[in-house]
């Protein structure tokens, strides 16, 4: 792609799938790959890891103690947000060198969540099955209700934070889905 523009998916779609949004998944994920997927020996990343990921809170206690305490992921860092003085920037261990961080916006009066464009849909934490299976029985003693093994998803349960971000707990290695691996 000399132009580092995409190309336009030219694949089968039917008069249904026009008016509902839904495609063909198999001749998409074709295109994908064709188009965009490199040889795995050409797969070089720039990248080192994700640093963290910054998410919005509204209450700073209950959030460290969602995580902390329910989830398992201590608080390793607080400190004040460099560009909105008094705001909280604070960040939990997630393992593995990755950090979940958080803001607080005091005054600004933001509203709940949304699964919007541009929004997280859930962020997917790779954590063993004794810890899985330990945040869940924390989860079930404290009332806070989550989706998991009734759904057939015997590796992972979704849960939702107190601001309602979808945190997914998969009992899977790093790159790996469903007992394969990813790339």
């Amino acid at each position: 792609m000399a132009s580092g523009r995409a190309r336009v998916f030219d694949g089968t779609m039917t008069e249904t799938s026009d008016r509902t949004g839904t495609r063909d998944f198999g001749a998409w994920k074709d295109h994908l790959v064709r188009t965009h997927q490199r040889p795995a020996g050409g797969r070089e990343t720039s990248g080192r890891g994700v640093h963290h990921l910054a998410l919005i809170c509204s209450d700073v206690e209950r959030t460290i103690g969602f995580y902390q305490e329910a989830l398992g992921f201590p608080l390793v860092e607080v400190m004040e947000n460099r560009d909105y003085p008094g705001s909280t920037h604070f960040f939990l261990d997630i393992g593995n060198d990755n950090l979940l961080a958080f803001f607080d916006f005091p005054g600004l009066g933001l509203g709940p969540a949304i699964e919007a464009l541009g929004s997280i849909q859930h962020v997917a934490i790779s954590v063993d099955r004794a810890h899985l299976e330990s945040i869940r029985g924390r989860l079930d003693a404290d009332g806070v209700p989550y989706i998991g093994p009734e759904r057939g998803l015997t590796n992972s349960i979704y849960v939702k934070d107190p601001d309602g971000i979808q945190i997914e707990l998969l009992a899977e290695p790093l790159r790996r889905m469903g007992d394969r691996p990813i790339g």
